[in-house]
């Protein structure tokens, strides 16, 4: 059966069969009482957490705009995210702060969280990962110029590779009127701080 004509059930239920396949492998038994629901529920853990390639961030955000005129910047720091990268397949995690200048309209706050949860719920690397959420944002609203931070640690950093425990990357996007006005560059990183 093409992979497009497939339930989420019968994804979940091949993805299982491969991660048996993998446990396997790595020389461990799936019969053993430990170890056998893993697959399954190793395989639906990683379908919650690429739900990102099922959901789409700018109809998320379409569900709440309100007209608007006014704010010089509006401000949503430190939401959290957990992702996995995709050269290891390990976790990354930290936080994201967007600002943005209206241009007529706003977004109700929590879709910028969601929209957060929808790109980083996907296999990513950060810096496409700030620059994807910083697009979709001046792409929805049309704004006048968003910035976004985001600050991750990386365990494919500190559990494998250099291994190093207190290492952290930050990476920033923007657009519009950020990419001109240092001074508002700098307003956002001072009220994020």
């Amino acid at each position: 059966m093409p992979m497009n004509r497939l339930t989420d059930d019968e994804r979940v239920s091949q993805i299982a069969q491969h991660i048996e396949s993998i446990i396997d492998l790595l020389g461990e038994d799936c019969d053993r009482e430990g170890l056998k629901k893993t697959p399954l529920r190793a395989a639906k853990a990683l379908w919650f957490l690429t739900s990102g390639y099922r959901t789409q961030p700018e109809a998320l955000m379409q569900q709440a705009l309100f007209e608007h005129e006014g704010s010089q910047i509006i401000i949503v720091k430190d939401i959290e995210f957990y992702s996995m990268c995709e050269h290891h397949i390990l976790p990354f995690f930290g936080k994201v702060s967007i600002g943005y200048i209206p241009s007529g309209k706003i977004v109700g706050l929590s879709k910028l969280a969601r929209i957060v949860n929808a790109f980083a719920r996907r296999l990513q690397v950060q810096e496409r990962f700030t620059a994807q959420i910083c697009e979709a944002v001046k792409d929805t609203l049309d704004a006048a110029g968003v910035i976004v931070v985001c600050e991750g640690e990386h365990l494919c950093m500190k559990m494998r590779g250099v291994e190093k425990q207190h290492s952290a990357t930050t990476t920033v996007h923007y657009n519009g009127v950020f990419e001109t006005d240092s001074a508002m560059r700098a307003e956002f990183m001072s009220a994020i701080r």
